[in-house]
């Protein structure tokens, strides 16, 4: 597809590159994660400034007419398909983003890289590490960028934990231990057999809804794994079904918990659950180093604790608690003045600034951004984690 100048000129300075050109958006779904999405492509052209380029809201696809219809106007799209296909035969649609349930992450990313779109996809990946790698087959071929949405990476203070980490500063790491809570399906809030509790649907539970994110965070900060051994556990399986109450019969994990080893030498925990009460969105990771350990919660995002071994005053005092809110920390510049927070919201403009100016700037998605093999990895490992809670038994694992 040609450039097509906006008029939108970049500030002079070394960020400068001319002239900003429009890219063309087409998104499948339009509910939790379709808003999170759209409202970081409206907001990155002047928060992000200048921005690699300026995201025009093409078009939007969905199953039902009324309420894709009722999405393009609410959010600001030219047209509206019922159908994925026809989305992806619109010329004016670069980039391909994918925000549907799990069951429909596959067929349409791989038929968009088919069509020469980019292609951006919420996690997990896919419902299973196969079907995983036919989307990686599919993007590698036709020679698309692509990403998957751990929108975590893209935290301030994740990032800035990834730099010191990277730098030796922890030096050799020993542990990586992460809980991801939540407490949305237990029985007092009612929840009925949504496609987050159908196999089919979902591929698995708390594991992909939750657990994903903290596996590609392993990942991303500690590095590969190479065994799992796990539990999971369903604790209600029947939830009341189109056919009444109690009908429908829940096949995917309410909760796990597993031990990890790196290939590295550190070792992990990983456990996600959505029966854990008081938690709303209880991200906590720890990391232990021979030369230090840092602590996070994504309740308290723009925080870390951090601990120097043998440096004053850390040694007698312990965890230092820092807020990661000056200019000079990963996209604070963007912001506001130091010491005034963002939020949750605030990852996804970061994170789809990365992946446009990858595809502006033809520049590579890793290691700041998952690619899909980095998807298929989380999706290997998920897998594994099933298997090895059904068998017993520590499974290695095999990319």
């Amino acid at each position: 597809m040609s450039e097509k100048e906006t008029g939108f000129t970049t500030m002079s300075g070394p960020k400068s590159t001319g002239v900003v050109r429009d890219i063309g958006i087409g998104m499948l779904g339009y509910a939790f994660m379709g808003k999170a999405h759209i409202n970081a492509y409206k907001t990155l052209p002047y928060m992000m400034y200048p921005p690699p380029a300026v995201p025009v809201l093409e078009a939007i696809a969905g199953t039902n007419v009324d309420a894709v219809n009722e999405a393009a106007k609410r959010y600001g799209y030219k047209r509206a398909y019922t159908d994925w296909r026809k989305l992806i035969e619109d010329p004016a649609v670069e980039i391909f983003d994918n925000c549907g349930p799990n069951a429909v992450h596959s067929e349409p990313s791989i038929e968009a890289a088919k069509a020469g779109k980019h292609v951006f996809c919420e996690k997990p990946i896919a419902r299973t590490a196969e079907e995983a790698m036919k989307m990686v087959e599919a993007v590698d071929k036709a020679k698309v960028k692509n990403m998957v949405a751990f929108n975590y990476r893209f935290v301030p203070a994740i990032r800035l934990a990834k730099d010191l980490i990277s730098s030796g500063k922890l030096g050799r790491i020993y542990h990586f231990r992460a809980v991801y809570l939540q407490e949305w399906i237990m029985p007092h809030y009612g929840t009925p057999a949504i496609w987050r509790l159908d196999k089919n649907l979902a591929g698995s539970g708390a594991l992909g809804d939750l657990g994903a994110h903290i596996i590609d965070l392993a990942h991303y900060l500690v590095g590969d794994i190479k065994a799992v051994s796990a539990m999971a556990k369903t604790f209600i399986d029947r939830r009341d079904g189109p056919e009444g109450k109690n009908t429908f019969k829940v096949e995917v994990d309410d909760a796990f918990v597993s031990c990890v080893e790196f290939a590295d030498g550190g070792i992990g925990t990983l456990e996600a659950s959505r029966f854990a009460a008081g938690h709303k969105n209880g991200e906590v990771l720890e990391i232990n180093g021979e030369l230090g350990s840092i602590k996070f919660n994504l309740e308290r995002m723009n925080e870390l604790d951090v601990l120097w071994v043998g440096e004053e005053p850390s040694n007698t005092q312990g965890f230092r608690n820092v807020s990661i809110t000056e200019g000079y920390h990963p996209w604070y510049n963007n912001w506001w003045p130091h010491g005034h927070i963002i939020g949750w919201e605030h990852t996804f403009i970061h994170e789809l600034t990365h992946f446009i100016d990858c595809i502006v700037n033809d520049k590579s998605v890793a290691p700041y951004g998952a690619s899909f093999y980095d998807g298929y990895k989380a999706a290997v490992i998920c897998d594994a984690i099933l298997k090895s809670a059904e068998t017993k038994k520590q499974i290695d694992i095999k990319y």
